[in-house]
C-alpha cells in the first residue's frame, strides 16, 4: 500500500512513517521485524471522530425513515378508519426489533458461526465495551462497535416494517408482532449474515449489496408477496373503492424516506470519506431519474401524471440505488433509477390486476421488484467503463450472473421460510380479524382509537 492510500485511508502520516521504519527494521531484523510490523500496524489502527459523528447521524436517519417516515407513508395511503393501527405497527415492530437486536439478533448477523448464520458469543452484548472496535472498509480505520450495533440495529428495524404493507387493514396486531419477532429471527438474520458478514456465503461467492437490495428490500418484498396471498383479499377488494385517505400525508412520509436514506445509503460506507460522498449523490440522482420515468410513464399510460405515481417512483429510485449505491457512478445511477421506477410501474400496475393478488401498498411491486432490478443492475454500473468505481477482477457477466443467485438465494429463502413462519403465526394466534372487525376498521378494534373525529 502506498503513502497516499494511506492517506487517503484517514491514517495519519505520522502512522505512515512509523509503518515504513518497522518496515525497514524488519528487512534488517527479519527474526524479529515481522512481530514489529505487525505491532506498529495494530498501533495505528484509527479512530475518527468525524467517522463516529457520521455513523450516528446515519443512524439517526435511519430511525427517522421508520418513524415518522414509513409510518406517515402507509399511514396516508391506507384508508382513513385504518390510519392508527399502521402508525402503530410501525413503531411496535420497531420497538420490539431493537430489543431483539440487542437480545441475539446482532449476535446471529455478526459473529463466526457456518456460512448462513452466527453463533451466540455475543448475545445481549457480551464482551461488548466503549473499548470495543468494528471493522470499516479501510485498512486501520475503526469506529466504536456500538455505534456499528446502533446503525445495524435500525436496518433491523426498518425491515420487518416494510412488509406490513403489503397485507395492510387486514391483519391482526398480535399476528403481526408474532410474525415480525419470527421472521426477524429465521429470514434476516441469516440473509443479513450471509451478505454482509465476512464468512457469509454470498459474502463469500462475491455478491455486492452496499446497502441493503437483498437483505432489506428483496427480502421485505417476497415476505410482503406471500404473506399477501396467504392473507387474502382485503374484504371488498375489486368491488369498493379503496382509494389512500390522504396523499399529503404520503407525500411528507415519502419525503422523509428520501431525507432519512441518506443515512441509509451513505451510511453503509461506515466512514465520512470520498467514498461516502459518492452515494450522496447517488441517492439524490437516482431518485430524481426515478421520479422522473415514473411520471412519464404514467403519463402516456394513463394520460395523467399523478402525485400517488411521483411519490412510488421516489421510493423506487431509492430502493434501486441501494444495493449500488457506492458502488455506482451517478450517470449509471440515474439510469438504474429511471429503468427501475418503469419496471415497478409496470408490476405495479399490469402484472398485480392480471394475477390479482392484493398487494394493498405495493411493497413487493416496488421493493421488492425495485430490490430484484438494483440488486442484478449493480453489477453492471459497478463497471468502471459505465463510470463505476469497479471492484477486484471484475468481469460484468460473471458479476451479474453472481448478483442473480443471490438475488435468487434470497427469494428462495425468503419465499419459502415466510411462508411456514405464515401458517404457524395462523395457528398461534390467527392472522385476521373477522370481516365486521375489518369493515368497522382496525383503528377501533385493534387499539380503541380513531385518527380522526368528526
Amino acid at each position: 500500500m502506498t503513502t497516499k492510500n494511506w492517506i487517503r485511508a484517514g491514517i495519519p502520516a505520522l502512522a505512515a512513517t512509523a509503518l515504513f521504519a518497522a518496515a525497514a527494521f524488519a528487512q534488517d531484523n527479519p527474526a524479529t521485524g515481522a512481530e514489529a510490523t505487525a505491532e506498529a500496524a495494530a498501533a495505528v489502527a484509527t479512530v475518527d471522530k468525524g467517522d463516529i459523528t457520521w455513523m450516528m447521524i446515519s443512524s439517526i436517519l435511519v430511525l427517522f425513515m421508520t418513524v415518522p417516515g414509513l409510518a406517515l407513508f402507509y399511514g396516508g395511503l391506507v384508508r382513513a378508519k385504518n390510519m392508527l393501527s399502521v402508525l402503530m405497527q410501525v413503531t411496535v415492530i420497531a420497538a420490539v426489533m431493537m430489543l431483539i437486536w440487542v437480545a441475539y439478533g446482532y449476535s446471529l448477523a455478526f459473529t463466526s458461526g457456518n456460512a448462513f448464520i452466527g453463533g451466540f458469543e455475543k448475545a445481549f452484548l457480551a464482551g461488548v465495551t466503549t473499548e470495543s472496535l468494528a471493522d470499516t472498509f479501510s485498512a486501520n480505520v475503526k469506529i466504536p462497535e456500538y455505534i456499528f450495533i446502533v446503525f445495524q440495529m435500525t436496518f433491523s428495524a426498518i425491515t420487518p416494517a416494510l412488509i406490513i404493507g403489503a397485507f395492510a387493514e387486514r391483519m391482526k396486531f398480535s399476528a403481526i408482532v408474532l410474525f415480525c419477532i419470527l421472521w426477524v429471527t429465521f429470514v434476516y438474520f441469516p440473509i443479513a449474515h450471509m451478505v454482509w458478514f465476512s464468512e457469509g456465503y454470498l459474502f463469500a461467492m462475491g455478491a455486492l449489496d452496499f446497502a441493503g437490495g437483498t437483505v432489506v428490500h428483496i427480502n421485505a418484498g417476497i415476505a410482503g408477496l406471500v404473506g399477501c396471498i396467504i392473507i387474502g383479499k382485503r374484504t371488498g377488494f375489486g368491488k369498493e373503492l379503496m382509494p389512500p385517505h390522504s396523499l399529503p400525508f404520503a407525500m411528507v412520509g415519502a419525503s422523509v424516506l428520501w431525507v432519512g436514506w441518506f443515512g441509509f445509503n451513505a451510511g453503509s460506507n461506515l466512514e465520512a470519506n470520498a467514498g461516502t460522498t459518492l452515494a450522496v449523490i447517488n441517492t439524490f440522482v437516482a431518485t430524481a431519474g426515478a421520479i422522473v420515468g415514473w411520471t412519464l410513464i404514467e403519463w402516456l399510460a394513463k394520460g395523467k401524471p399523478s402525485m400517488l405515481g411521483a411519490i412510488s417512483g421516489m421510493v423506487a429510485g431509492l430502493v434501486a440505488i441501494t444495493p449500488a449505491a457506492g458502488l455506482s457512478g451517478p450517470l449509471g445511477a440515474i439510469v438504474l433509477g429511471f429503468v427501475a421506477s418503469i419496471v415497478c410501474f409496470f408490476f405495479c400496475t399490469t402484472i398485480k390486476n392480471a394475477l390479482g393478488y392484493d398487494d394493498s401498498l405495493d411493497v413487493f411491486g416496488v421493493h421488492g421488484v425495485g430490490g430484484i432490478v438494483g440488486a442484478i443492475g449493480t453489477g453492471i454500473v459497478v463497471a468502471p467503463a459505465l463510470g463505476g468505481p469497479g471492484i477486484a477482477d471484475y468481469e460484468m457477466g460473471h458479476q451479474v450472473w453472481v448478483q442473480i443467485q443471490a438475488v435468487g438465494m434470497t427469494i428462495v429463502w425468503c419465499g419459502v421460510v415466510s411462508a411456514i413462519l405464515y401458517y404457524i403465526v395462523n395457528i398461534i394466534v390467527g392472522l385476521r380479524p373477522s370481516v365486521e372487525k375489518e369493515r368497522e376498521g382496525l383503528d377501533i378494534v385493534e387499539h380503541g382509537e380513531r385518527a380522526y373525529h368528526s
